[in-house]
């Protein structure tokens, strides 16, 4: 059976990705609580982006994929704490998909970002 391996290759990198919530760039300060052997631990770190379904940040400490954390950040109107599933990380960044948000969690960052996300566009995230 043959297999051509490029077109496999740029048919992925071909692929748009498709967004269900514009992201925009919110830079705050973190803390995420997680369980480790020997109890909760908590890290410390740096919100990159935003939107309505998750978080791209910088943050201390080694993530798992998969992982569920507590985030605390500081919105405009009001400190949130929401749960997250760590969907991406490496050594640079680290990506959470927020859990059970609210409608009005959800309103509140969609509020929040609405002036960043035009700038977002611009800059191409």
């Amino acid at each position: 059976m043959y297999f051509d391996v490029r077109r496999a290759a740029s048919a992925v990198v071909e692929k748009p990705a498709i967004r269900r919530h514009p992201r925009a760039l919110f830079s705050v300060p973190i803390t995420l609580r997680y369980l480790m052997a020997g109890g909760i631990r908590t890290s410390r770190g740096i919100s990159l982006d935003i939107s309505e379904e998750g978080l791209g940040a910088i943050v201390q400490g080694d993530l798992c994929l998969g992982e569920t954390v507590e985030i605390d950040l500081r919105m405009p109107e009001n400190p949130l704490s929401t749960v997250a599933i760590v969907r991406h990380t490496s050594s640079v960044r680290s990506g959470f998909e927020f859990l059970g948000l609210t409608p009005e969690e959800r309103r509140q960052i969609g509020e929040s970002t609405k002036p960043l996300q035009s700038q977002s566009r611009t800059l191409g995230l």
